[in-house]
């Protein structure tokens, strides 16, 4: 039975596209309207797993994806990191000159800034979803309205391709992040690889008070951790603020173990949110090796 994993988003998203490349063919995809209805899918046991996408290489932080992932409860346990290309989609005889609303989901929007401004004429309209945003395309049958959204997105809802590759850089991508509920049996896959290295997010709360911050960072600098990522998101009162942690390494490590420890110490509160192995390119199509090369043949952008 196919495992059900639940992404934000309409099928045909690119969170969907996501979704299958963690967990391979035996999957069902769960399409949730917003990223809170995904938590809350994981949290009631309709489905497996959750994905949710927390950053994108031209548009940064995904932040509502983040309040999800810090709820308690949940534990991260992958990663993944998918080529993001943009379509221009229409209705099927439909032209780029006839447009008037492009509709996607406002993330999408932002990679597309460059072919926006391009584009006076066409008013961006944020929705909720880029395949959601096809969808209404293909329902409402107006010749003057497009979306932003993948490939997959205009064979589903039977659209035609107006105008490829709008993102503002050929190497866009977006990286994912993979929840289940902390006591619950792990993932197929979940894991495996032990030639490859761990990552770890922590959540952290601070008090507010001159260089408190300072001082949750000083350990692992001083342990040789590589921290990878910070994100501030605000915390259970007002003006107070809870920051993830994203580092390489594991607990099991010593290194790692001993900054955790003397951050215990200094902080309101730390909880390790998960580990998991870090997405590496080996994984992609050669199709889509393609898309996140130099526009002149040469090698993957870095």
């Amino acid at each position: 039975m196919p495992l059900p994993v639940a992404f934000q988003g309409e099928l045909g998203a690119f969170s969907e596209d996501a979704v299958r490349t963690w967990f391979g063919a035996d999957v069902e995809p769960v399409p949730c309207r917003e990223f809170r209805e995904v938590g809350d899918a994981v949290r009631a046991g309709r489905v497996a797993a959750g994905l949710l996408p927390v950053e994108n290489s031209l548009a940064g932080t995904v932040q509502p994806a983040y309040d999800v992932l810090m709820e308690p409860g949940f534990a991260v346990v992958g990663e993944v990191i998918r080529p993001i290309r943009h379509f221009l989609l229409g209705l099927p005889g439909s032209n780029l000159k006839d447009l008037r609303r492009v509709l996607s989901h406002p993330v999408a929007l932002a990679q597309c800034g460059r072919f926006l401004s391009q584009h006076p004429g066409v008013e961006a309209v944020a929705v909720y979803d880029t395949a959601g945003a096809a969808r209404e395309v293909s329902e409402r049958g107006d010749a003057t309205l497009g979306a932003v959204a993948s490939s997959r997105a205009a064979e589903r809802y039977g659209l035609e391709i107006l105008a490829s590759d709008l993102q503002d850089r050929s190497d866009n991508q977006t990286r994912f992040l993979v929840i289940r509920l902390t006591e619950s049996d792990p993932l197929p896959g979940e894991g495996e690889s032990a030639d490859r290295a761990w990552k770890t997010a922590l959540l952290v709360e601070t008090e507010n008070r001159p260089g408190s911050l300072v001082e949750i960072l000083l350990p692992f600098s001083a342990e040789g951790v590589n921290l990878s990522k910070l994100e501030s998101r605000p915390g259970v009162t007002p003006w107070t603020y809870r920051f993830v942690l994203e580092l390489e390494g594991s607990p099991r490590d010593r290194d790692v173990a001993q900054a955790i420890s003397q951050v215990r110490d200094r902080a309101q509160s730390v909880r390790v949110l998960g580990s998991f192995r870090p997405w590496r390119e080996e994984g992609l199509q050669s199709e889509e090796r393609a898309a996140t090369r130099d526009p002149d043949g040469g090698p993957p952008l870095s």
